[in-house]
């Protein structure tokens, strides 16, 4: 398998041994510095993944259930959000909580920091302000719809209940346990090394800009952690052999639990991943996400052991990139 030579980015394929390793474009456009196989991308949505692990672990640990209320948790007052929504609606997109970025209806991200700055985004009470106001968008358990603010919410409940900051207990839980030693929510006034930077094509002046001021200055619960293609491949690992969670938890994390299949990329979501039905044998399941600059998606193929990660810093199209993949070696 070859990665086609235009693609900014890093792109990394293991199955048992390793199929591809791919660097290309930069990391630091101005100085010209190459991303390689240790460069950390923002990831987006693709860290929901971790915030989902980190309330799985804590539900093993019986420090959570699934039917638990958000109004039994939470100790601020949620205004018009229902109290009775769920952790596991939370987790699997039916809650119908107000989502601070409705994909359905909005598609400019950086229009949410217009009245509000973006570089007062470092903890996930700060997120609050942009969707507590808003009404329910559907009744609780109604249907799917991808909805951001309810990862917010999953990552107030870890806080809620560990007494951590949510990236403290990821980092200690779930980053350390699996060797992620380069994936951290990190604030952009205060990136370490190797991070690169995001950049957004400028069509009037045929350029670039850097993302820093068109999403939140640090990862909240529902995106923004840094990772390398090396960490992801450590994360599957840490999954499929059972680090994190029980097998009977993981089965469940990598089961339909909602969605209706209209889509078949994304017809179907589990705990934090995403589901491509499989009727020839096992399900596809897999983590992504798209900010301004920003593309990542990574796939576990459970029928051949395939682990695919595709990171882009300049929003590269990493979705037609992985379909080719599937088409080609699965």
């Amino acid at each position: 398998m070859e990665m086609d030579k235009d693609f900014r980015g890093n792109a990394y394929i293991v199955k048992k041994e390793v199929l591809l390793n791919y660097s290309g474009g930069f990391a630091d456009l101005a100085n010209e510095i190459p991303n390689t196989i240790e460069t950390r991308f923002a990831s987006a949505s693709m860290s929901k993944t971790f915030v989902a692990v980190g309330i799985l672990q804590l539900i093993e640990a019986e420090k959570l259930e699934f039917e638990d209320t958000i109004g039994a948790i939470l100790d601020f007052d949620l205004k018009h959000i229902d109290p009775y929504v769920t952790v596991r609606q939370l987790l699997n997109h039916t809650s119908g909580v107000p989502d601070y970025f409705d994909e359905s209806v909005m598609d400019d991200y950086e229009a949410l920091w217009t009245d509000y700055p973006n570089y007062r985004i470092r903890h996930n009470r700060d997120m609050l302000p942009l969707f507590i106001d808003k009404p329910m968008m559907y009744n609780r358990g109604e249907r799917f719809q991808y909805n951001n603010s309810g990862y917010v919410l999953l990552a107030m409940i870890i806080e809620a209940i560990t007494g951590m900051d949510f990236d403290v207990y990821l980092k200690q839980n779930v980053f350390d346990r699996c060797d992620m030693f380069s994936t951290g929510y990190f604030s952009f006034d205060k990136l370490p090394a190797k991070c690169a930077n995001s950049y957004i094509y400028c069509p009037e002046t045929e350029d670039y800009r850097t993302n820093i001021y068109s999403v939140g200055a640090k990862g909240t619960g529902d995106g923004g952690a840094f990772v390398t293609v090396g960490d992801i491949v450590k994360l599957w690992n840490g999954l499929i052999g059972y680090k994190l969670l029980s097998k009977d938890m993981v089965m469940q994390m990598f089961s339909k639990q909602s969605g209706d299949g209209k889509d078949p990329e994304e017809g179907y979501y589990g705990f934090g991943l995403w589901i491509i039905d499989n009727p020839k044998g096992q399900d596809y399941v897999y983590m992504q996400g798209c900010d301004e600059g920003v593309s990542a998606i990574s796939e576990y193929n459970p029928n051949n052991g395939m682990i695919t990660v595709i990171l882009s810093n300049y929003g590269d199209n990493v979705w037609a990139r992985m379909r080719k993949i599937r088409e080609e070696m699965y």
